[in-house]
């Protein structure tokens, strides 16, 4: 749709009314995460569980997204975004219920899995549709708020969830997710039109590519699960083997079948782009240097240090404030400036955090702890939307959908493969000094053992994360500044899509 035929608007713009809209039900999505990370410990503690164990509540719901996020947001082009939008809304929504009165782990993680499903539809859409609505010269700004939305669920979950899981345990915060879900759903049924969120219409004969879909949802559960090892078997053990075999047979089917097929699942080509290609290493890297600070925090403070989960929740405020602020601005200055500049400058805050992460210890003051989740969410927000405005200015407009539900899968094949890395580094070391990985021994502030011997699986954790940061820093040298001129009227980067052409004022100012 062009400027010409967006109809006149009265009160506050088309863009800004999906924007707000968008943002509700993303914004509950992440602070779904980010109360569930928090209350890891309570869970762990009620259940009786282990470190390696109650990951799983986390990696479950990350695992479900990385699997189905790229077939739905395909599906989108079927179904519509919209309805994709509030089919996520509803299913997210049951599921919080259940996960209010599950009464074992094994019910809570198939809730927590049909939450992430649900969450997988909305973010499937979500980048695409604010995207569509945004004209072209704005772009930083459209990725630059959603970013900022994220932080501010990352803020809303600490803050909210620290009270509640301290007065009424960790099942009220699922009971309070439902509230600001319900009322996405009422907005998202009034104002979103698929029309203008930049729905595409299916071409006839178009078929749904079903063996990508499937390939890909199987490749990336049987890749984490071997990489991540649930049942702690010997590495060297046949089955671990024989899941890593399993999972390169169908990594390369995939990409046989995806380079054959009329309507692939993602277009391969995109890789042939330079830009493209580059910009996408320095996400997956950089976030998968980035997971310990969101994962490890809450155990930290918590068990270790021995404050109380209200406490928990302040700390790691100051990670979320910190991206939240920084996306806000990075994201319109990039569209000024240039991104690159920022994705360096982030990075090396990053790496900055995460050397002061090394030095904590077991008698470190909670103020300085907040102090460093500052900085490193500083750094987060300001590398994260300049990144990947680079990477859709890599594509054309009408490959937004696809590759906005791409830029989101690498982020959560990072989070869930660091996940699962750093859990095995801080057991198999706190196994080395002889304890058990076992949360419930850790005895809380002081020298004690076990708190002594997490500490150190923690420092060989954000040693490795400043070696990522670094890599990172590296292939987004690498990369390189989209021409303004080309994403208006000008073929893509060689081994791209040819831009399509559209006006500036695509979306409602």
């Amino acid at each position: 749709m062009t400027a010409a035929t967006v109809p006149a608007e009265k009160g506050l713009p088309y863009k800004w009314k999906a924007f707000w809209v968008i943002g509700i039900s993303l914004f509950t999505m992440v602070m779904d995460f980010s109360v569930t990370n928090m209350a890891l410990p309570s869970i762990a503690k009620e259940f009786g569980l282990t470190l390696r164990v109650v990951s799983w509540v986390s990696i479950a719901g990350a695992l479900t997204i990385t699997a189905v996020l790229l077939p739905m947001g395909r599906l989108a082009d079927i179904a519509g975004r919209k309805t994709l939008q509030l089919t996520g809304i509803v299913l997210f929504g049951i599921a919080t219920l259940i996960a209010v009165f599950a009464p074992n782990l094994p019910v809570l993680i198939a809730a927590r899995m049909t939450m992430a499903l649900g969450a997988a539809m909305i973010q499937a859409v979500g980048t695409a549709m604010v995207l569509s609505v945004f004209p072209q010269d704005e772009r930083g700004k459209g990725l630059g708020m959603i970013t900022t939305v994220v932080g501010v669920g990352s803020v809303a979950g600490p803050v909210v969830g620290g009270p509640l899981v301290e007065a009424f345990g960790w099942r009220s915060i699922y009971l309070f997710l439902f509230v600001p879900n319900f009322i996405g759903f009422f907005f998202a049924w009034r104002v979103l039109d698929d029309s203008r969120v930049g729905t595409v219409k299916r071409k006839q004969g178009e078929a749904y590519d079903w063996i990508g879909a499937v390939t890909s949802a199987v490749f990336f559960v049987l890749a984490i699960f071997t990489i991540s090892n649930p049942l702690d078997l010997a590495w060297t053990s046949g089955v671990l083997a024989a899941g890593g075999v399993v999972a390169a047979a169908l990594f390369v089917f995939f990409v046989w079948w995806e380079l054959r097929v009329k309507a692939p699942m993602l277009s391969l080509r995109f890789f042939k782009n330079r830009q493209f290609t580059w910009t996408t290493l320095t996400r997956f890297i950089a976030f998968l240097g980035g997971t310990a600070s969101w994962f490890l925090m809450p155990f930290f403070v918590q068990d270790i240090l021995g404050y109380s989960a209200r406490t928990v929740g302040f700390v790691l405020f100051f990670n979320a404030f910190g991206l939240a602020i920084a996306a806000y601005f990075s994201g319109r200055l990039s569209d000024r400036l240039g991104s690159k500049k920022f994705v360096i400058l982030g990075l090396i805050l990053c790496m900055a955090a995460n050397a002061a992460f090394i030095t904590l210890s077991t008698s470190t003051p909670v103020w300085l702890v907040a102090s460093i989740l500052l900085l490193n969410g500083i750094g987060m927000g300001t590398w994260n939307a300049p990144n990947t405005s680079m990477t859709l200015g890599a594509v054309d407009r009408g490959s937004y959908g696809i590759v906005g539900a791409f830029v989101n899968l690498v982020r959560n094949i990072a989070n869930v493969t660091g996940t699962a890395m750093i859990t095995a580094i801080v057991a198999g070391v706190m196994v080395s000094q002889g304890v058990p990985a076992d949360l419930g021994a850790i005895s809380g502030p002081g020298g004690s053992a076990s708190a002594s011997a997490f500490v150190a699986g923690m420092r060989v954790v954000y040693i490795m994360q400043m070696a990522l940061l670094g890599l990172a820093l590296v292939t987004a040298m690498f990369s390189r500044e989209p021409a303004r001129t080309r994403m208006k009227d000008a073929p893509a980067a060689k081994g791209g899509t040819a831009a399509v052409q559209v006006s500036p004022g695509t979306g409602s100012r």
